[in-house]
């Protein structure tokens, strides 16, 4: 599985970094998988996590590489996409904020059960919740914080594409994102769960 996993991951990163659109954006957003990535070798012995939530992670890299190499505002399939349904932009950053809630909500809520630091699922749950909307929002100040010292250079990695909503938008997808993860996913996690106790 991590052989896999790891292969997986640096052949995307190979194809990603091979003549990305631009090449500031792309250092940009695969900048965290990378940072993913250094976590979990050093955990990986204390802290084995789920195969679902390595899983999750991988396919989050995956997105982040995918927008890397083409910027967020400029994925093929989406702009076919865009085309097709007669939409103003091209969403492919819609599925990576979607990511950015869905699959945090996973990791945090196996760090917490196991570690058993929030042991009513309400309020376990809810701080999830909290959390992940609190980390896309910490995001977007990132990215409001690399278009100020950056200038033009950073209107790829914003991917607004003149949306006015754009900041509430991904947020609010992150947090759809980590309700729908903890509604579909929490049996079968339950159950991955089981093998750590």
């Amino acid at each position: 599985m991590k052989y896999l996993w790891l292969i997986t991951f640096f052949t995307v990163l190979l194809w990603s970094g091979i003549n990305p659109k631009d090449q500031f954006t792309w250092f940009l957003e695969v900048l965290p998988a990378i940072i993913g990535l250094i976590v979990m070798i050093f955990t990986y012995k204390n802290f084995k996590l789920t195969t679902l939530v390595y899983t999750l992670i991988l396919i989050h890299c995956i997105i982040l590489m995918v927008g890397g190499h083409y910027t967020y505002a400029e994925v093929p399939l989406f702009d076919s996409i865009k085309e097709l349904l007669n939409q103003d932009r091209n969403n492919y950053d819609k599925v990576g904020h979607f990511a950015q809630g869905f699959i945090p909500a996973m990791i945090s809520r196996e760090i917490l059960i196991r570690k058993n630091i929030i042991p009513s699922n309400i309020w376990r749950n809810f701080f999830i919740i909290c959390f992940c909307l609190g980390f896309s929002a910490f995001y977007e100040l990132i990215e409001w914080w690399v278009a100020l010292l950056s200038g033009e250079d950073a209107e790829a990695f914003l991917g607004t594409q003149g949306y006015i909503w754009d900041t509430q938008s991904d947020m609010g997808l992150a947090l759809l994102g980590s309700i729908i993860a903890l509604v579909v996913l929490n049996v079968y996690h339950d159950k991955q769960l089981k093998s750590f106790q």
